[in-house]
């Protein structure tokens, strides 16, 4: 569930073309990418800034969904990321597929002032979603002072577990944000270098044959053990489809060979003559050579 930062702070155009145009335009790209990686992750859209944060789009694989919220989001207001990212957690928890593993991505370029997000409650907030095992990657621009960014810090060491959630400090620059995004962990893989599955709403297969890890499929059975025997017994089901198939390959291979036609009957036991005589000449050549003689002197004579 992407949460981007539609604040007033969005307007800025020390990105490239804005604050608010890099967003979309990285929300696009994280679409895309997780749904390309593995067609059961599901993507929505929430935005939050305004009088408070919205769900502008449900978990959908409709990139037209998407792309509509976004035409629809205003900019106005100030940012609420406490807020949004209970919201966004309410969200995924009412997920229809229950095996898709839960991720918020949050944009934020606002500052965090003391009076509507404290360093505690967002320690507090951290540790909640790691406990209801919800990883949160942070994408940090725009406002990037000392009491912002230790904020963001000390949210991301609270909630990071393993390989989940990453903090991304994007500086202004001449660079899209989307092309340094798409090179962080947030896309690069949960276990870092570039890998499919991961996903908003991850799908069962999502970091599976392609996840990592020292784990068979990507997946700790500890951690989930029913996507982790779905996987085997995905696996095995195509092994036994294969043994079949090369099986009825090889039946069919041995009914086209020609079998071995058996001899009637011995020489001289009703076995017909030897297709050439002791001249090398064939049977019965001399008998047929001679009545054709006889014809021709018998028509000379007539």
């Amino acid at each position: 569930m992407p949460s981007v930062d539609n604040s007033e702070s969005s307007r800025n155009g020390d990105y490239v073309p804005s604050r608010w145009e890099a967003q979309a335009d990285c929300t696009n790209l994280i679409f895309q990418y997780k749904t390309q990686a593995n067609p059961e992750s599901s993507v929505g859209l929430m935005s939050m800034g305004g009088s408070g944060p919205e769900v502008l789009t449900t978990l959908t694989t409709n990139p037209g969904n998407v792309l509509d919220g976004l035409h629809r989001t205003k900019i106005r207001g100030q940012s609420h990321l406490h807020t949004a990212i209970m919201i966004a957690s309410l969200a995924l928890k009412h997920r229809q597929n229950k095996s898709q593993r839960q991720r918020i991505i949050v944009f934020t370029c606002s500052p965090l002032s003391d009076a509507t997000e404290s360093q505690a409650s967002l320690v507090k907030l951290a540790k909640r979603m790691k406990k209801n095992n919800v990883n949160i990657d942070i994408i940090a621009l725009g406002e990037l002072g000392d009491e912002t960014t230790s904020k963001l810090q000390a949210f991301n060491e609270a909630v990071k577990g393993g390989d989940g959630s990453h903090l991304e400090i994007v500086h202004p620059g001449p660079n899209l944000l989307s092309d340094i995004v798409v090179a962080s962990p947030i896309l690069a893989g949960e276990g870092g270098g570039p890998r499919g599955g991961g996903g908003d709403a991850e799908g069962e297969g999502a970091g599976g044959a392609q996840g990592g890890g020292d784990y068979e499929f990507g997946v700790d059975p500890s951690m989930d053990p029913e996507l982790a025997l779905a996987l085997r017994m995905s696996m095995e089901e195509e092994n036994a489809r294969q043994e079949r198939e090369r099986a009825q390959q090889g039946q069919a291979e041995g009914k086209t060979q020609l079998e071995s036609v058996p001899e009637e009957g011995k020489q001289g036991e009703g076995e017909s003559q030897p297709l050439l005589n002791q001249n090398g000449e064939a049977s019965g050549s001399g008998s047929a050579g001679k009545d054709k003689k006889d014809d021709d002197d018998k028509m000379d004579t007539a």
